[in-house]
């Protein structure tokens, strides 16, 4: 990063614009400001959740997904950079089906609940879905990274399967859907 900040505040978005890293100006609605956004959110939700208490095992790739979350800030940020590769949407699935492994099968769908710490971790899949919409809608109109996509689409699968862990590991119990119980309840 040749520029480090020095000064916060700039007073350039005042307007409603902001500036790309090619020194594009864009509108603070845009999709591919709202794209960086939804990335932002997912990484300080992932923030959150590692500061929450989570295994080591967990965490520690919880903080490499940060930094590769960061990276798809960048490749947003600058139009034709490109930094997450297949290698990364690969170490996603083989984190996922080792994880996987590990768990019972499913039987039911599963709702968000059980522990505090996969309550957080639903949250987080279901903001990287919300990601991954938006970067739908931006590759629309305009073109980026294509594996990126592929990522944040495995990652919100990793994010699921880390939420049964952590309710696993914490000894807390799934939430599984009833269909029974609509029937009887509110």
């Amino acid at each position: 990063m040749p520029n480090r900040l020095t000064k916060i505040y700039t007073r350039m978005g005042d307007d409603g614009m902001t500036e790309l890293s090619d020194h594009k100006r864009v509108d603070k609605s845009d999709t591919r400001i709202e794209a960086m956004g939804d990335i932002d959110e997912l990484n300080s939700i992932i923030g959150l959740l590692i500061a929450n208490d989570v295994s080591k095992n967990i965490s520690s790739y919880l903080l490499n997904i940060q930094h590769r979350l960061f990276d798809i800030g960048a490749e947003l940020a600058i139009p034709g950079n490109i930094i997450i590769s297949q290698e990364s949407i690969e170490k996603l699935e083989e984190l996922i089906d080792n994880f996987n492994s590990e768990l019972p099968a499913l039987k039911e769908f599963v709702l968000p609940g059980g522990s505090l710490s996969a309550s957080i971790c639903h949250v987080a899949r279901t903001v990287c879905r919300r990601s991954e919409r938006t970067l739908v809608r931006l590759a629309r109109t305009e073109s980026f990274n294509s594996e990126t996509l592929r990522y944040i689409n495995r990652l919100s699968d990793l994010l699921f399967v880390f939420a049964r862990a952590l309710n696993q590991n914490g000894k807390d119990k799934e939430v599984l859907w009833d269909s029974n119980r609509l029937k009887h309840s509110v």
